[in-house]
């Protein structure tokens, strides 16, 4: 069966959506703020590969960028932020569009995955709750699959 990574296009895809949601958020006046210590040069690289990652595709951001430990650790103590959360899903929602995904199944997928992220995975996380070696979580067309151990 197909990956939602393969059907959302692949690697390329990934790169697409990635940087839609990237020049989106960062328009953004309240998810913006996100980046106020600005973005890492490879922002939209790291990104797409975790998202291909967590959806079905090869373990790029493991590989090269570390652990969910350290998407964890990168993204917790800023306290609650529903608004911001609200306002990215958004953005990601939109993105899906100005990334060609086109197809209602895909894009459902994806926008459930994305929110599910935005409010567990990389959302209120302090930094001593955060055990280390933790897989990527793995996201299907059933939605959360069963953590796998690292």
């Amino acid at each position: 069966m197909e990956t939602v990574y393969e059907a959302a296009g692949g690697a390329d895809g990934m790169r697409r959506l990635a940087a839609a949601w990237h020049e989106r958020v960062m328009a953004d006046e309240i998810v913006s703020h996100a980046f106020h210590g600005g973005a890492r040069p490879d922002h939209t690289e790291r990104l797409a590969a975790y998202w291909g990652e967590a959806l079905g595709g090869p373990p790029a951001y493991t590989t090269a960028y570390g652990d969910e430990a350290s998407v964890q650790r990168r993204h917790a103590g800023n306290g609650e932020h529903d608004e911001m959360n609200r306002r990215a899903i958004a953005c990601f929602d939109a993105a899906l569009a100005d990334a060609g995904i086109d197809d209602e199944r895909v894009r459902t997928v994806l926008h459930d995955y994305f929110a599910w992220a935005t409010f567990t995975t990389m959302y209120r996380h302090r930094l001593d709750d955060i055990d280390a070696g933790q897989a990527v979580p793995r996201w299907s067309w059933e939605g959360l699959q069963e953590a796998a151990e690292s």
